[in-house]
């Protein structure tokens, strides 16, 4: 027998396995509590017997946990797939380009991509771009933009007309519509180098910035 077919034998019993364990977890339950009703029938005052109501009320007790256990099983199918489904969306962003919460900028030789968030429209919308020892080299302005995420491109141009040099800088935004102050998130652009699977949430590793729930990628480039 060749080690494949073994492999696949031993997982094939072991997935038997566990669909038994909870069939028989569920029917040893079921088993128990007739023993019981059947016990408390067969030993009941012939002057005094159990009422009607009183075997029927523990009868649908007994279908009512049924119920809850069924419920409880498909509701962790349920979960287990959407899971499957989320990881699977998941693994499809590694080495895709994501724009996440973040005031970091990254400038090459081609430029650098960033990204901002929007609670509301705003009539204006105002970059401000620092070098390292926070220093405004720059500023970028927007007009006319709706609510949610947005992404832009600094082609490295500083205000006095030349161009800054690679590496890192940071952005801080601000935005109105009309007299009133829009709230508003600076946002970094990342590359997804690694999935994540939790017990409970699928994360993403976006390269040096850290580690992001999926909710978190505001937009995908």
């Amino acid at each position: 027998m060749s080690a494949i077919t073994e492999t696949k034998n031993v997982l094939s019993g072991m997935a038997r396995s566990g669909t038994a364990q909870e069939t028989s977890k569920t029917e040893d339950m079921q088993t128990r509590f007739l023993t019981l009703l059947t016990t408390q029938l067969r030993n009941q005052d012939p002057m005094n017997p159990m009422e009607n109501a009183e075997l029927t009320s523990q009868l649908a007790q007994m279908s009512t946990v049924d119920g809850i256990e069924r419920l409880n099983s498909m509701f962790q199918k349920f979960v287990d797939s959407q899971q499957s489904a989320e990881a699977m969306q998941a693994a499809a962003l590694v080495g895709r380009g994501v724009l996440v919460e973040g005031k970091g900028l990254i400038l090459t030789d081609a430029g650098g991509v960033g990204g901002f968030e929007l609670s509301e429209p705003a009539d204006s919308v105002k970059l401000t771009i620092y070098d390292g020892s926070g220093i405004e080299v720059d500023t970028i302005e927007l007009r006319d933009l709706e609510a949610g995420s947005h992404n832009y491109v600094w082609d490295g141009a500083t205000a006095s007309g030349e161009q800054a040099a690679t590496g890192m800088y940071t952005v801080t935004v601000s935005a109105t519509r009309g007299d009133a102050e829009v709230s508003a998130k600076a946002l970094e652009f990342g590359q997804v180098t690694g999935v994540i699977r939790g017990a409970r949430s699928t994360d993403l590793q976006v390269g040096s910035l850290g580690i992001f729930k999926f909710d978190d990628i505001k937009q995908i480039l």
